[in-house]
């Protein structure tokens, strides 16, 4: 079974061979990437600076196509380091998401945004 040409696998491919073709491999350690990810993730916060809850859930056009690229550089740096770990990224979600199911069972948590640490057992 091929993998959909808009999987993270591909993805993935794609990045690598885009980084090998113009040698940023050598720039591309898991270090490197992970203070550009913080960058890029910081300049997607800049976005949303100083609006109130309902302007940041309807940002006008412009705004959001610039959210939108931000949003795709944390992609692909994200994916990057994945690459260079050898991390598969939809089975660690997955193994997260079961934490997760754990940590904050529906009937303690819902309605609230409460760290786990913060709810009596």
């Amino acid at each position: 079974m091929t993998d959909h040409p808009d999987s993270l696998a591909q993805l993935r491919i794609a990045l690598a061979d885009f980084a090998a073709r113009r040698d940023w491999d050598q720039f591309h350690s898991p270090k490197n990437l992970s203070m550009a990810l913080i960058a890029e993730a910081a300049e997607l916060v800049e976005h949303f600076q100083w609006l109130d809850e309902a302007q940041s859930r309807h940002p006008g056009p412009d705004k959001r196509e610039a959210i939108r690229l931000e949003l795709a550089d944390i992609l692909i740096y994200l994916i990057r380091i994945a690459d260079k770990l050898d991390v598969d990224l939809i089975s660690a979600v997955r193994d997260k998401m079961a934490i997760n199911e754990r940590r904050y069972p529906v009937d303690k948590v819902r309605g609230s945004a409460r760290r786990a640490c913060e709810y009596d057992d």
